[in-house]
This record gives structure tokens, sequence and C-alpha cells, in this order.
């Protein structure tokens, strides 16, 4: 119960949000004014709003800081003073939070204010032991939930954003929550800004501050060092602001604030938006939803009929209110936790990490994973194989321009600079950089500028087609135009499988800065072409994936002539190719349909790719994306698994809800079956508690209706619930059929209702007949009635999980050790209470050895039936999870 009504309050249960977090902390804030759990947080310098206002010198006087970074010693002493760099609490959450978050749930407080009630009416044993009961199973989910927290952030802070400060006049890799205001960051494409920081120096600097802003265009960036009177954020051209991405060029920047005392920490505090639920969360609400309806109708209505039929008042409300714990799975948040956390370390030990644990059920249920060919279907080890002119010949002319090019590049880094260094070594003598005009998603070129003794060039290396727009002429073409040579060898070395670059230049007059603009009138020297070989074992691993219910789609910005012949390299069907300006031709409403039948799509922009998972998603695919550079943030954000490697850039990985440690189908793979086992062991409980419970509530509501007694006491119904929760907390390391693995697991809420009402009954038969034979047969008086029932019932919904834990042929599937031996723990305390001391405080009283015997049989006479119910419900796929 307490789980059904923080889900349907829209408290979230798995990581993010603890159970009862939105429900309490707002409350333990007001009460202890935000400083009890969390540290204290240092007042900033100055107002977030004004402080780019002010000139740099200020700023360096102020922070007592310089362009040369800070001290390793400053830097721990303003850790200290200013608190860790993170948007919330510093610090690990105590263990006693939890225990208040727990506390705090509504049916818990529901439960407490009943036994005092009893108290107050005489009855102070049944309230103690209630009190005992209920504080039990507060303690146990506290637990646990704190040790899933733990495992969680240990997880999640072995992938956090780095940053590249200067300490101690060097540079190093930092974790971003090391920062401090008075730090010199150092910044380059591909970088996630850690803090709001004021602008040392700055080169073609371009920021994506999206997120702030709502400006969807790049952000230009200059030093200013006389501060500038901006009234808003993209008028603030001096400074980068935390949790914006750098685009393109290179800047030092001085650290002005951190934490919550950023724009992005305020608008964080102040303006959280809600994340869109993912499915499995959806499935979660849905599946509350049901049982709280349940709940609600079962427990007015017994309340009602018992009080028309003169019961006591205080002993109905007790028994109803009990009804309720009995058939809500009020252990999910702890069962939930354990799995999710327990899947996450097992996938750890695969070389996937989690940062979010409900990412695990999404990664489970993916049907669809979208991802490059570079590094994933290839060994993404590039080099450069040939140097040519237009007509095709080797050119050294070409390999000379081209090292110059990527010698003085300071832009993104890229593996195909590095192969042509491999192959040049340094090449920068003579030779001088006046300026650069950086690379972007939509030009696709690079230019720098360079002056030597033979004058002053403008040497541009990018993707053939943005280079050819900026060409008017190419050098010694033979026999046709130059620009249908020049297709002519860019066609035939891609047909080859090799990837192109071309490289033209002129000379240039005139003095810096050079714009896009000045990229024309360019002679095309020829091409570089690159090499990656497809990885080993390619064709096995998709045909495992596609086996498994996943399928492959490639999305990648290389032409379609090196895309195809990398399909057939590794056996993708890529028949049915389609290329980014043919999918700008193709229709939203249409959109759907095509990416349901084309497997690849060539030269795509990140845009693009954008569209395509939206199309996907539309089609009713739940989608998984793999990517590692700054092209792929899109694509990260918008799927339903964001999967990125350990070596992305930080913008990448910081978007990204898993992180594979290697680049590699097979590690993601393993990851997925992962996550499905995890889903499958919750998706147990679910359906067990929900069936079992329903079943023994039906009976009670049942025979309180026609016998002139309660059949069981309130306390002892918490008894026997929290005994059955016991047994199957174990289910989070039970083993999984492998048959469960082969297709994407999914919410059924429709199932779990037909499994209720199927099994719920059945037991409630088996209930009746139990009823029948102890006033029948054994003519039992209400002590010896509601302590057989309570031994009957608990055996047979414990005993039952080994055989609805599968649906195959139970000896083939073995339960773990730790449920077998949890299950005979809980039947041998069923067993052993009554003829115990504790017996005379839940009254209870010893069975006769004959009547024990009796219980015994019906509880076994009970697992053939259900066995025989689970295969029919099987054999006609009633049940699909």
């Amino acid at each position: 119960m307490p789980f059904v009504l923080a889900s349907v309050f829209g408290i979230s249960l798995v990581d993010g949000t603890l159970p009862g977090e939105k429900f309490f902390l707002p409350w333990l804030d007001g009460y202890c004014g935000g400083c009890v759990w969390r540290s204290q947080r240092p007042q900033p310098f100055v107002e977030s709003a004004t402080y780019w206002r002010l000139p740099l010198t200020v700023w360096l006087d102020r922070l007592q800081a310089s362009e040369n970074g800070l001290s390793s010693g400053e830097a721990t002493s303003r850790l200290k003073r200013f608190g860790s760099n993170v948007l919330g609490a510093n610090g690990q959450r105590s263990w006693w939070l939890f225990w208040m978050q727990a506390v705090g749930n509504p049916l818990v407080m529901i439960l407490l204010l009943a036994a005092f009630m009893s108290a107050g009416l005489g009855e102070v044993v049944n309230a103690t032991l209630i009190i005992t009961i209920v504080l039990f199973s507060v303690a146990l989910n506290a637990w646990q939930s704190h040790r899933s927290y733990i495992a969680a952030e240990a997880l999640r802070l072995s992938v956090a954003t780095e940053a590249r400060v200067l300490r101690d006049g060097q540079t190093v890799m930092l974790p971003s929550a090391a920062v401090v205001p008075g730090d010199v960051l150092e910044l380059s494409a591909g970088d996630l800004v850690a803090a709001d920081a004021y602008l040392l120096e700055a080169k073609d600097l371009f920021t994506d501050q999206a997120a702030l802003t709502g400006e969807s265009l790049p952000s230009a960036k200059q030093v200013t060092v006389e501060g500038m009177a901006a009234s808003e954020l993209d008028e603030a051209r001096h400074v980068v602001f935390a949790g914006s991405s750098i685009l393109s060029g290179t800047a030092r920047a001085l650290v002005i604030q951190t934490g919550l005392d950023t724009i992005w920490g305020s608008l964080a505090a102040c303006l959280r938006e809600e994340p869109t639920p993912t499915a499995f969360e959806r499935g979660m609400q849905a599946f509350s939803v049901l049982i709280l309806k349940v709940v609600l109708a079962l427990v007015v209505l017994v309340f009602l009929i018992l009080s028309v039929l003169k019961h006591p008042m205080m002993e109905s409300l007790m028994f109803a209110i009990a009804l309720g714990v009995g058939l809500t799975p009020e252990f999910l948040p702890m069962i939930l936790s354990v799995t999710l956390a327990a899947g996450a370390r097992r996938m750890a030990a695969r070389q996937v990490i989690i940062k979010h644990l409900q990412a695990i059920e999404n990664f489970g249920c993916m049907d669809v994973l979208c991802t490059d060919k570079t590094g994933t279907l290839t060994e993404g080890v590039v080099s450069l194989v040939r140097w040519v002119d237009v007509n095709g010949a080797a050119s050294e002319a070409v390999l000379d321009a081209a090292a110059l090019n990527s010698y003085f590049e300071t832009g993104i880094h890229n593996p195909l600079d590095e192969a042509i260094l491999r192959v040049c070594g340094p090449c920068g003598d003579g030779w001088h950089k006046v300026d650069e005009i950086p690379f972007d998603f939509h030009r696709r070129r690079l230019s720098v500028v360079v002056v030597g003794a033979s004058g002053c060039r403008m040497i541009v290396k990018g993707a053939p087609e943005g280079v050819f727009e900026a060409c008017c002429s190419a050098r010694d073409v033979e026999g046709m135009t130059w620009r249908e040579q020049a297709e002519a060898t860019f066609r035939h070395l891609s047909e080859a499988g090799l990837r192109v670059l071309a490289v033209a230049e002129r000379r240039v007059d005139g003095l810096p800065p050079f714009e896009p603009e000045d990229e024309r009138g360019l002679t095309l020297l020829g091409f570089l072409a690159f090499a990656d070989q497809p990885r080993e074992g390619i064709p096995e691993v998709l045909d495992a994936l596609q086996q498994d219910g996943i399928r492959l789609v490639m999305l990648t910005g290389d032409n379609e002539w090196v895309t195809r012949r990398v399909c057939e390299a590794v056996g993708l069907d890529a028949s049915r190719l389609m290329r980014g300006a043919d999918l700008d031709l193709v229709r939203d409403d249409a959109l759907p349909q095509i990416v349901r039948e084309v497997n690849v799509f060539a030269r795509l922009t990140p845009e693009q790719k954008h569209r395509v998972i939206e199309g996907l998603k539309r089609a009713g695919c739940v989608v998984g994306y793999l990517g590692d550079g700054i092209n792929d943030t899109l694509a990260l954000r918008k799927a339903d698994v964001g999967i990125s490697v350990m070596n992305a850039v930080p913008i990448a990985r910081e978007a990204a809800a898993i992180i594979l440690l290697q680049k590699r189908l097979d590690v993601l793979h393993q990851g997925v079956l992962e996550g499905r086992r995890s889903f499958v062991n919750v998706m147990k409980y679910v359906m067990m508690n929900a069936s079992s419970n329903f079943g023994n509530m039906l009976s009670m509501a049942f025979a309180a209706l026609f016998l002139p007694f309660l059949p069981l006491l309130p306390l002892q119904i918490l008894l026997n619930n929290l005994l059955y929760d016991l047994s199957q907390v174990a289910l989070a390391s039970d083993t999984v059929d492998e048959w469960t693995l082969r297709t994407p697991r999914h919410w059924n809420v429709t199932a779990i209702w037909h499994f209720m009402w199927m099994m719920g009954p059945v037991s409630s038969l088996f209930d009746c007949l139990t009823f029948g034979v102890l006033l029948w047969i054994f003519a039992a008086d209400v002590p010896l009635f509601r302590t057989g029932w309570f031994v009957e019932s608990l055996l047979t919904q414990t005993l039952v999980i080994l055989v609805l834990r599968s649906r195959g042929i139970h000896w083939h599937s073995r339960p773990s050790t730790m449920l077998i031996v949890s299950i005979v723990m809980v039947c041998s305390v069923a067993c052993w209470l009554p003829y115990s001391r504790l017996a005379q405080y839940f009254d209870f009283i010893a069975l006769p050895p004959h009547v024990l015997g009796t219980m015994v049989v019906l509880a076994m006479l009970y697992l053939i039936t259900a066995y025989r119910v689970n295969q029919i419900m099987r054999a006609s796929t009633l049940i699909q999870t």
C-alpha cells in the first residue's frame, strides 16, 4: 500500500528520487531549514544575474586568483568552504533519512495511528505487536533502499564528468564536482562546461547553451576584460555557463560560480522539469492504479459489511486496513531497488555501467538499436592508406597540405588528423599559423591559414561535398571538367570501402580574422583515403541480436558507397539504404512506416539522426542509441536508452544513461540480457504477490461475511503478510529461464490482471476447502480455526513461489539457493510458531498433529493444482510478460 499511494502521487521509487521523497522532503526541509541532511551551502560572491558585468580584474582580485590557476592546497580549502560543484546535496544521504522517508509513507502512518487508537482502547499488547511488525518492515525497506542507493551512487560516480583544470601551474583532469571558484578551466570542442566562468582566452569559440537560453543556434564567445552590461544570458559573450557545451574552438576561463550558485543551478533548483516517464515508470503507474482500485473497493466494502453485521467498529476498521495491507505489494520498492541494484552490479562486471537504475528496464525492453558504424561495426582504428590527386594518382602535394592543416588545427579531436600525422610526422617547421576557421557539422570542413617562405595559404580539409562547393577549379585535371573528374575519383575510392577527405587551398591576402565566407575560390588538390576494417565476429553478434529481438539500424554521416561496403562485410542488409537528403523529403506522417523498413541511413546530420529516432519511437519501438561524439548528443537525449562509451566526449557521456567500458556490440548484448533478467525477477514478485494476496484477501473477505467471527485477527494478517514478503526478497537473486531472455520485456498490466483472476480464485478455493475441513471435520473452535488457516495460508502462498516463478518444466528451472533457503525458513517458522512461546502474543494455539498434517496435505494439493493452471495459461499464451 505505501508503494501504491506513493506511485499514484507521482513518487519515483527507483534511482533519482527515493521512496517518499516528494512527499516527505518538502516537510523535512521546511521543518529543519534545509540544513539537517544537506550541507550548509555557502553564499555566492555576488548575485548570479550580475557577475558578468564586472571587469575581469575585479574577479581576479576578489577571488584572489591568477590566470595560472590555484594551488592544490588552496583548492582543497575552497572545496571545504564552497562545497562540491554539484546540483544537489553535498555528500551522500544519511541512513536515517531513508528511515524517515519510509516512516513518512502515508499507509505506515495510518497503521501506526490505528495501533495507537487500539492501545487507547486497552489493547496494549496487540498495538505493540502491530507497531513492531510495521517498524521491522520499515527498517528492512530503509536498509535495502540505502544499500541500493550506495551501490547506484558508486556506479554513477565511476562515470562522472571530468574537467581540465590548471592546478599548480599544470593541466590536470579532475571530477567536475572538485571544481571551485578561482579555478582556471581549459575548454575545447566536445567539453561540458563545469561551472560559470569568465573567459581569459578564446579562439573560434562557439557554445551550445540552448538549455539555458532556448536559443538553438550556437553562441559565439569572445574575450572582454572590461565586463559587459548584458541583461540577457545570450548577450554575455565573454562568459561560459555551466550546463552548456563547447561546439568548436578552444578557451581558458576563470571559474566564478559553482554548484547551485550557477545560472544552471538556480534553474535546476527553481524550475526543475519533470522528466518524461520511461516505459518502466509508466508500467509501474498503471499497476499501482490497478492495485489501488482493488484495495479501495475491497477495504470500503468489507468495513461497511462488517459494521452492518454488528462487529465492533474498531476491530472492523483494523481488519479492513489489514486486508488492504495484505493485498498490496508494499515490499515492491525494496524488491525493485534490490533487483535493479543487483542487476547493475552484474552489468558492471560485464563492463556495462548504469548511471540511472531505471535505465535497466528500458535496456531490457529495447527492440531497436541505432548506432554509427565507426568503432562499433568496424575496429575504429583509422589508417591513412592513399593520398591522390584529382585524377587518382599518388600526390605528395596533397599529403603535405593535409599535414599542415592537421598539425595546426586546434578544434575537434579527430582520429583522421592523428592518422595523417602518423604518416607525415612533425611538419610545422618553416610555417606559422595565422588563423583557423573551425569545423562545424553544416559546412563539414575546417580551414587553417598559414604563412611561410612561399607566402600565405588557406588550406581546407573536409568532407568532399563540403569542399567541392567552395572550389572553383582543380589542379592537373585530365580529360573532363574538374568537378566530373573529382566526383569520379571520389566515388571510385568510396566504392572501395575507403573513407575520403578532400583537400583544397588558395593564396590569401589580408589580415585575420578569417570567416567561413572567405572559404571561396579554392583549388582542389586531391583526396585522402582512410581504411577502418570491420570488427572480427560482428556478423555473429548481429545474428545474436536479431535472434534476441533487437533490430540494428545504422545511422552514419559517411557516404552511401562506404556504408554499403561495410554493411556487406558485416552481413547487414543495406538493400534499402536511405540518404539524409532523401529523408528530408519524407513527410512526418509517413516517417514511422519508412523507418520500420529501412535499416541503413547514410549522409545524416545530427538533426536527421534525431528525426529517425523520433520516427522509430512514434512507430512504437523502444529505441536505444549508441554514440560517442558531439554530433550524437541530440540522438542520445531523444532515445529511450542513451548508450555511450567510457572514452566518449564528456557531453555524450553526460547525455547517456548507460556507459560501456568497451565500444563493442557483444558487450552491449550481454548488458541487454542482464537488463531483461532484472526485469523478469521484478515481474515474478509482482505476479505472484498480486495473485496470491488477492486470493487470500478474497478468502478472508468471504469468511468475514459468513462466519460469526473474524477468520484472522488484524495482527495475524500483518504477520502472515510480513513472513510471505520476506520469503520473496530472495527473488532478486533468482535464476531466470533462458527463453525469457530471448525477447524484449515489457510491463503488461492486462496480463497481471488476468493472472490475478486466474490464480487468485484457485487459492481462494483451497482456502474455502480448508475452512470446511476445519469447521466440519475437526469442529475447530475460533483459536484452532485461526491457527490452522494461518499455517495453511502461509504454506500455500510461500511454497507456490517454486511453482509460479517459472512457466517452464520446473525441474529444468532450478531456483537460486538463496530463494530455496528463504522459502524453507518461512515455512519452518509457519509450522513452529503455534508451538513456540510467541504463540500467546498472536492468539495461536498448538495444532494437533493430525490437523497440522492435514494442512500440509492441502498445501501440496494446492501446489499440484497451481502447477496445472500455470501450464494451461502458458499453453493458451494468456499471460505474456
